[in-house]
């Protein structure tokens, strides 16, 4: 009896220390503070409701916002219509039944380290006997850290570049002759773009250009079609962008403000495009030291980590907050069939 009444008060505490607003400062989650916060399945659960409490739940049915709480199902009920929806609906969480406690877990090392964490260590951190549920885990966490970065446009002043990653052969491709170059089969077309503001004045050592964000996207072929679009979307249409000569970027006029090619002798990377070279190799180096064995149709979930955090690199310890912020807002659209471990990356 005592048992279950601490249990109980355990979790309104819980309640009432994360029943406040979103603000990215309300909470410092090292490791500490985690393992005290979340000690067990029950205080994530108690969390993660208190952040959709939070957001407001609404009734795919009726469209009301008020609900009764099934504790024991761990479902909301509607009041109007007395429809069911459970506590992962229209979440990160949704369609999966691993405990709460593992995706906390997950989130807390993505967030607690400026690289990446891999899927086979994480696995290895929670004691679980399968490896592909886990790494669906992982890449929908950064499917939705993609989701959440899309809802900014990049602006003011843009570097932007290609880059080649190497990746695994695609099945349909092993059997031809493989090709030299950017149109290897081993490497995926990635357009990087990165956010910066011109330094007056710098300092001795210091970069001409500051950078603020970044983002980066997978493209089937380097066309002009292909890479207009996607500044289209990813770019505001006010932001002059600074690039090389490439015929990639002939059509950008058409969606910026400004588009200044030039010929970038490798001696003017650190003046013209100082920041969009340094991401492309800081990225590079990240999947080389973390994961391996990367295939194509899934490097955008790494890169997605990689743009998220990088993004968010003064947040320090709060990322995490953030994080579960954008899990309990933003349903994934990750799927996977694959069930041969050497396939995964």
């Amino acid at each position: 009896m005592m048992k279950k009444l601490y249990k109980n008060l355990h979790i309104l505490l819980i309640n009432i220390i994360f029943a406040r607003n979103t603000n990215p400062s309300y909470t410092n989650m090292n490791i500490f503070n985690f393992t005290q916060c979340f000690p067990d399945e029950e205080a994530c659960i108690a969390h993660f409701k208190a952040q959709r409490d939070q957001k407001g739940v609404l009734c795919p049915k009726c469209g009301s916002m008020e609900h009764y709480w099934l504790r024991n199902k761990l479902r909301y009920e509607c009041k109007r219509c007395h429809s069911r929806q459970s506590l992962r609906a229209g979440t990160v969480l949704e369609h999966t039944k691993l405990p709460f406690r593992y995706w906390y877990v997950a989130m807390h090392l993505l967030t607690s380290t400026k690289k990446s964490f891999s899927s086979s260590e994480l696995q290895r951190q929670l004691g679980h006997k399968r490896y592909q549920p886990i790494w669906e885990l992982t890449n929908k966490l950064r499917d939705v850290m993609g989701k959440r970065d899309n809802v900014y446009q990049l602006k003011d002043q843009v570097e932007l570049d290609n880059a080649f990653i190497t990746t695994l052969i695609p099945e349909d491709e092993k059997d031809k002759p493989l090709k030299r170059g950017a149109g290897s089969q081993k490497k995926t077309k990635v357009v990087v773009m990165t956010e910066s503001a011109v330094v007056e004045k710098p300092k001795p050592g210091q970069k001409s250009k500051r950078v603020n964000h970044l983002k980066m996207k997978i493209v089937d072929d380097l066309s002009a079609d292909s890479t207009t679009e996607i500044v289209k979307k990813q770019v505001d249409s006010q932001a002059e962008i600074t690039s090389d000569d490439s015929t990639s970027y002939v059509k950008l006029k058409q969606v910026v403000k400004s588009h200044k090619a030039q010929v970038v002798k490798p001696k003017d990377l650190p003046t013209i495009l100082p920041w969009v070279h340094i991401a492309i190799g800081n990225v590079k180096r990240l999947l080389l030291d973390t994961h391996h064995q990367l295939k194509k149709e899934y490097l955008q979930y790494y890169l997605n980590e990689f743009c998220y955090k990088f993004n968010r690199r003064y947040f320090g310890e709060k990322l995490f907050d953030r994080l579960v912020f954008v899990a309990v807002r933003y349903p994934t659209d990750f799927r996977s069939r694959i069930y041969n471990r050497s396939l995964y990356g």
